[in-house]
């Protein structure tokens, strides 16, 4: 138990010192994960990966099931995770291959229903005005830093939708409203992680300016990719000097982030809810 879950692209977990043991499938009540689960250990510590779209990068960002990534990491047993994601910047200080260590989000998505364990007779209302863990998210800052990583300290993820990029005229309103930068994934991930009680926070991978700046190209697949290596490796860095800085025993605030947030009277739960939510609800039972 009490293992770091990493969750990024394909070859994320190609991180040197990384001892791979084996891809583990798991069942959830909420249909399929993205993939199987590596599990292994880093640094003396197991740690479970996850490639968000599925090796070969095959489910599109509005195809992540969040609900079902979430529920089988807490299954099995992780009580961190460190999220790496591509993103625009919406801001001229965030260059390409920069890493932004957010702490806010926007949802501009239409699915934010799919993004909570609750429902089906137990309703749960956690707080989440501060949506990052700000202990694992210092933790990353100070890693970036021993790694020679040049990191942002804060900012504020626009989540939109996709899977087409942002019109110029959705990007230049991004901008000015001071946002920071845009991705399609991150969102989902931290309110059901925040409802599991696993402390969540982002390395946020910019690969581009979106399209607000003119004088850029628009950001496309292409110059994406261009980016993603050197901000693969910046990441499995800062990775690697985190990893040894994560106590051992969960004990941050996100971890008891259920505290006083379930409002259905116990008594009242149903037996195939609770079922279903035990890894969430499991403290309580």
């Amino acid at each position: 138990m009490n293992k770091i879950g990493i969750i990024g692209g394909s070859g994320l977990y190609e991180i040197e010192g990384f001892e791979a043991h084996e891809w583990v499938p798991v069942d959830t009540p909420f249909g399929s994960p993205s993939d199987e689960f590596l599990t292994g250990q880093l640094k003396d510590r197991d740690v479970v990966f996850l490639p968000r779209h599925g090796r070969g990068h095959r489910i599109m960002p509005s195809e992540l099931n969040h609900r079902a990534n979430i529920w089988a990491m807490k299954q099995l047993g992780v009580s961190w995770i460190i999220s790496a994601s591509a993103v625009g910047s919406l801001q001229p200080q965030y260059t390409p291959c920069d890493i932004v260590l957010i702490d806010q989000f926007i949802d501009n998505t239409k699915q934010s229903s799919t993004h909570t364990f609750f429902g089906g007779g137990i309703v749960g209302h956690v707080t989440f005005a501060e949506p990052v863990c700000e202990e694992l998210r210092t933790v990353l800052l100070a890693a970036a830093d021993h790694a020679g990583v040049k990191a942002h300290d804060r900012g504020t993820y626009v989540n939109m939708e996709g899977p087409a990029f942002s019109t110029r005229a959705e990007s230049l309103r991004n901008q000015k409203l001071r946002f920071d930068v845009i991705g399609m994934t991150n969102l989902g991930e931290a309110r059901c992680a925040r409802e599991a009680e696993i402390s969540y926070a982002t390395l946020a991978m910019v690969t581009d300016y979106d399209c607000w700046k003119v004088e850029e190209e628009p950001v496309s697949v292409e110059t994406v990719i261009a980016c993603l290596q050197k901000n693969a490796s910046s990441a499995k860095a800062i990775i690697q000097q985190a990893i040894p800085k994560i106590p051992s025993d969960p004990a941050w605030p996100s971890h008891r982030s259920l505290d006083n947030a379930i409002m259905t009277e116990k008594s009242a739960w149903p037996s195939d809810a609770i079922e279903k939510l035990k890894p969430i609800i499991g403290r309580f039972l």
